[in-house]
């Protein structure tokens, strides 16, 4: 019987098992205004307008998810 090779992630993004503990999947607000360079008021009108990376809201908690994130970015 003849080996198969094992499949290719379909994802560049490493597995959710592959990750360290302290391996943070998501930025709040402050981290990604400045990444952008942008101001967090601007993050904010953004979501009220529907605009942005596609964001995370625990009570007043933001946080934006990594792959959104690099998804944006690759996509500019």
């Amino acid at each position: 019987m003849a080996a198969t090779a094992s499949p290719q992630p379909r994802s560049s993004y490493p597995a959710i098992n592959t990750l360290a503990p302290g391996d943070r999947r998501v930025l709040n607000e402050n981290e990604l205004a400045q990444r952008w360079g942008v101001s967090p008021k601007t993050l904010q009108r953004w979501r009220s307008e529907g605009r942005g990376p596609r964001y995370l809201k625990l009570s007043k908690r933001v946080s934006y998810p990594l792959e959104a994130i690099l998804l944006i970015h690759r996509t500019n």
